[in-house]
């Protein structure tokens, strides 16, 4: 049987060493704007994100219009991977990765603090 990325029920990925985690740089930083993104083959919003100083603002396409309007989003804070190349989406240039876990539907349900912290902070 094979499992999706986004299946909860997958086994666990092979080990990895503790370095090789370090280099997946996920920050936080504030949805400062969204937009509609109609181009997208599913369903999504086009973010805007600030990381603070040492990142900066950062846009990325997000599959998360099943749980969230873009009044929820504005002044949130969001974990996203910072490290990735820039990728095109159609139309657009996603420059981070909004990271989050499937529902039992499969939607994505974004992975926040669930206190304010200083945006830019890395995950440990």
């Amino acid at each position: 049987m094979t499992h999706k990325l986004s299946d909860p029920v997958a086994p666990a990925a092979d080990p990895i060493d503790f370095d090789m985690f370090l280099k997946v740089d996920i920050r936080v930083g504030t949805v400062v704007e969204v937009e509609p993104f109609p181009e997208a083959r599913k369903p999504a919003w086009k973010l805007k994100i600030d990381f603070g100083s040492g990142i900066g603002v950062k846009k990325s396409s997000a599959q998360i219009v099943e749980h969230y309007r873009p009044d929820d989003l504005i002044g949130t804070q969001v974990a996203a991977v910072v490290n990735f190349p820039p990728r095109q989406i159609g139309p657009f240039m996603s420059e981070v990765l909004t990271v989050g876990f499937p529902d039992e539907q499969g939607a994505v349900v974004l992975t926040r603090p669930d206190r304010p912290v200083p945006n830019g902070a890395r995950l440990f």
